[in-house]
């Protein structure tokens, strides 16, 4: 409602002008969080409690990189040449006459792939007759180096097929597109799938003499990671060394797959989480710390107002780096009295972690729950201090799942039985090879080449 100031009261006038200096005031103070909003964003700050799903930003990093020292100055080194085209003037462009002499002045490296089309190789068995004798005579066939069995497709191809499946991760329709547009080469969905499947049975052998190597390994990294087969929830076992990856396929997530790996005699140390299927192990392990650190780290940004628990986290952090910065004792000592005080300094920082959980054990705080995983789980934290090969995380573990994980995104899984005991033969492949630093295709070929298929 409009007001008339003319014909208005002093009084009326008074009223007014008191409420436009409140609302005045109200912009003013408004006016001032907008700006302080606006200089924080011109700063580079952002919501100051971001979705939970949202990773925090690192801290900025004041200290420079540190150049790595150039050995062949700052040109980039040049590629091993292995063809050579020379471009030259055969007559003078002005005097017509033939040019003579010769001085390179500038040459120029172009890297290119070589024109590639699928050769189909007929071998013909020839007999020839011997007129001394009068017999006729053909050499014995034997294309084992050049096919598996009597397939029609050659160990090249069969290799190609493996590797863009396997390590390329390619569904079998594309790797079909991808053979016709780039070779020329037509070959069925379902020839594909017996070629993966060859390759797998070749090397089923060597993937079961890879289980008994983990068997005798003193160090072993042990994970899972979900997988469905023809839309089944089942589980891929990864158990790895520092030069072997093995993946079982299994629909249970039970300690049987452990005792079926590992078997009885295995005496070594088992690296894994805290999942309770390892413990079917009833020798060494060492409990991954990262997964420890990790559920704390979640505890204390859930409750940042308790200064209680913050204290007890960093506590506990800072036993654990102590730990991680170990050397081990002089190594003028001899093996015997090393691992003892390996073992002594291992017994130390299990009691010196518990001095820091005691008081909170069987009471109703915060911490309560992780004080008691630790004290049950005591003695498997440290083991990385008493033996050196052993780390102190199961990240091995989860670096060799991760190709699978990637690869049950792009798939979504097997749809047989037989499909998942060869993803899982492949799996084992590709995978030691990749660890070991071998080239892919090389090793395919050798697999399906040999007649007793070895590493």
């Amino acid at each position: 409602m409009m007001l008339d100031l003319e014909n208005a009261t002093r009084e009326e006038l008074i009223q007014i002008n008191l409420q436009l200096i409140a609302q005045l005031q109200v912009l003013q103070k408004r006016v001032k969080q907008l700006e302080a909003e606006l200089e924080t964003l011109r700063r580079g700050g952002g919501q100051s409690n971001p979705p939970s799903f949202v990773k925090a930003n690192r801290p900025a990093r004041n200290k420079k990189k540190k150049r790595k020292k150039r050995t062949h100055g700052f040109s980039r080194r040049l590629d091993l040449v292995t063809a050579r085209v020379e471009h030259s003037l055969e007559q003078c462009p002005e005097c017509q006459l033939d040019l003579r002499g010769r001085r390179v002045v500038k040459s120029r490296q172009v890297i290119e792939l070589p024109p590639v089309q699928v050769q189909v190789l007929e071998h013909v068995l020839v007999e020839r007759y011997c007129p001394n004798c009068r017999k006729r005579w053909a050499p014995d066939l034997d294309l084992s180096s050049v096919a598996v069995g009597k397939q029609r497709f050659g160990i090249s191809v069969q290799a190609e097929v493996a590797l863009l499946r396997e390590q390329c991760r390619l569904p079998f329709r594309v790797i079909q597109d991808y053979l016709k547009a780039r070779f020329n080469l037509r070959i069925s969905l379902g020839q594909l799938v017996a070629l993966v499947e060859g390759v797998a049975r070749r090397g089923k052998a060597i993937v079961e003499s890879f289980k008994e190597e983990i068997r005798g390994s003193p160090v072993v990294n042990g994970d899972e990671t979900s997988w469905r087969e023809d839309g089944q929830n089942g589980y891929v076992w990864s158990f790895s060394t520092d030069k072997i990856r093995y993946f079982l396929y299994r629909k249970s997530r039970s300690a049987s797959v452990v005792k079926e790996v590992l078997g009885e005699q295995f005496d070594g140390v088992v690296v894994s989480d805290f999942y309770a299927a390892y413990n079917a192990h009833l020798g060494l392990h060492q409990r991954c710390w990262v997964h420890l650190l990790r559920d704390i780290h979640e505890l204390k940004e859930k409750h940042k107002q308790d200064r209680h628990l913050k204290q007890w986290a960093e506590a506990v952090k800072a036993i654990y780096e102590e730990a991680k910065a170990y050397k081990g004792p002089s190594g003028r000592l001899g093996p015997v009295e090393q691992k003892a005080r390996r073992v002594k300094r291992q017994r130390e920082f299990e009691q010196e972690l518990m001095r820091v959980c005691r008081p909170h054990l069987k009471k109703k705080r915060l911490q309560s729950t992780l004080c008691e995983r630790i004290e049950r789980f005591l003695p498997e934290l440290f083991m990385f201090v008493a033996d050196a090969r052993v780390p102190s995380d199961n990240n091995a573990a989860e670096r060799s799942v991760r190709d699978l994980v990637v690869s049950r995104k792009i798939s979504g899984g097997t749809r047989s039985e037989k499909g998942s005991e060869t993803k899982s033969i492949l799996a084992s492949l590709f995978g030691t090879w990749r660890l070991q630093g071998l080239d892919f295709y090389q090793c395919c070929w050798n697999l399906l080449a040999a007649n007793n298929p070895t590493l």
